[in-house]
């Protein structure tokens, strides 16, 4: 099995820029740098046959480069944090782009997530109640104006995701690039 995901993968100068925020916060697990993408679904765990019928599904998706700018600084979870992320600047060419791929997979037989997209490229992620909230709020609230970009999109990425103790290492699988 493969745990399985499509992404835009993110410039150099994008993941330093990120990494240069995440030092800003006090985050007690940052993601690595070299692991800062923006999701666009999550696969779960495929087997090879399903693996393959996602692979033929994303090559037929269709779609033209387009520029993205991350925008903005926020958190998932509430009064219990659980979730740093970095947003991005509204982009109805990416969200196109991630409804296409979407149905692509649920067309061969993946099963993506169901909860609304909401396009962000996650800092960190720690357990509710690991940090200290209001410091993080703070912290959050400080650097909120973060921007980068604009960077081309010419292609996304289909991943696979390996576990492990020290957190989870991305290996990039195929490119499928946009507008031929």
């Amino acid at each position: 099995m493969t745990r399985a995901f499509a992404a835009i993968s993110l410039p150099e100068a994008q993941r330093s820029a990120l990494a240069a925020l995440q030092l800003m916060l006090p985050l007690p697990r940052r993601v690595p740098e070299e692991n800062l993408h923006l999701t666009l679904v999550f696969l779960g765990d495929l087997d090879d046959a399903g693996l393959e019928a996602v692979h033929e599904a994303f090559c037929a998706v269709e779609g033209a480069p387009f520029e993205l700018t991350l925008s903005g600084v926020g958190l998932f979870g509430g009064a219990r944090p659980r979730v740093a992320w970095a947003g991005v600047a509204p982009s109805p060419e990416l969200l196109a782009l991630q409804a296409r791929i979407a149905a692509a997979a649920r067309r061969a037989g993946a099963e993506p997530d169901h909860r609304r997209y909401t396009p962000h490229v996650t800092l960190a992620r720690f357990a509710p109640g690991a940090v200290e909230a209001p410091r993080l709020e703070h912290a959050v609230v400080q650097v909120a104006d973060f921007r980068s970009g604009p960077f081309s999109v010419m292609d996304f990425v289909l991943y696979e995701s390996r576990l492990s103790p020290k957190g989870a290492h991305h290996r990039a699988l195929v490119h499928y690039p946009l507008g031929g």
